[in-house]
């Protein structure tokens, strides 16, 4: 792929169980294109901590902006009111309209057989269960990545999906949505009808729900399409 010719930042926001490093794959070859990535932490703690420290992160970068979001997250970069975010590039995302919460979404559709039974623990944080990784958060993983994932996971709080969401920037941004086909966490038929519904520009891959390290090359042509666009 040729190297692409914008100044363009690419802020990487990770979903729930996750951390900056699940975008390891997907950093390097977007610096290798001369592009600065930035991966994003949010603190999982409700919708606007995130929303708040996705624009701290903002604050770090200078000209256009593409932002890329994995899960849920894709409600935290769907609320950023920043100007300089050109679009927005989501990878098997959830998508709240305005008003709707992340757990609407989220259950709009049947679980997977192989989905975890998730609930919150004395302090409303929500942990996914070891196993859980390699049955249904990153079953392409090899068993090594995915004792990572579960190694540096981070709980998210109730408040995250119970929040509702305020208006949607893609309702006026370009946007693009990777489906997973194979996705046992979030209904691949959820992340079609969000993807639609944005009219978003729609690459559909039998990849399951972590394609950010079990299929990096995709992430990685998708988030330059949307560089490239900028």
């Amino acid at each position: 792929m040729p190297a692409v010719k914008t100044p363009a930042s690419i802020v990487l926001v990770h979903g729930a169980w996750a951390d900056g490093s699940s975008w390891a794959k997907v950093i390097k070859p977007l610096q290798s294109r001369g592009l600065k990535a930035l991966a994003a932490s949010i603190p999982l703690t409700s919708l606007s901590d995130d929303i708040a420290a996705l624009d701290r992160v903002l604050e770090r970068t200078d000209g256009p902006v593409v932002l890329v979001a994995h899960a849920y997250a894709g409600a935290v970069i769907g609320a950023s009111s920043n100007e300089r975010v050109r679009s927005l590039v989501f990878i098997a995302a959830l998508t709240p309209d305005e008003g709707e919460t992340v757990g609407e979404v989220f259950y709009r559709e049947k679980p997977h057989p192989q989905a975890p039974q998730l609930a919150p623990d004395a302090h409303g944080l929500v942990w996914l269960p070891d196993k859980a990784f390699g049955a249904a958060f990153c079953q392409h993983a090899s068993p090594e990545q995915a004792a990572f994932l579960a190694a540096v996971q981070r709980p998210i709080a109730l408040a995250c999906i119970q929040e509702k969401a305020p208006h949607p920037s893609w309702k006026a941004k370009p946007s693009w949505y990777l489906v997973a086909r194979e996705d046992r966490m979030i209904n691949p038929v959820t992340q079609l009808f969000l993807a639609e519904r944005m009219g978003a520009q729609i690459r559909s891959e039998a990849i399951d729900h972590t394609p950010l390290v079990t299929a990096p090359d995709l992430v990685v042509d998708m988030i330059l399409q949307a560089a490239e666009a900028v």
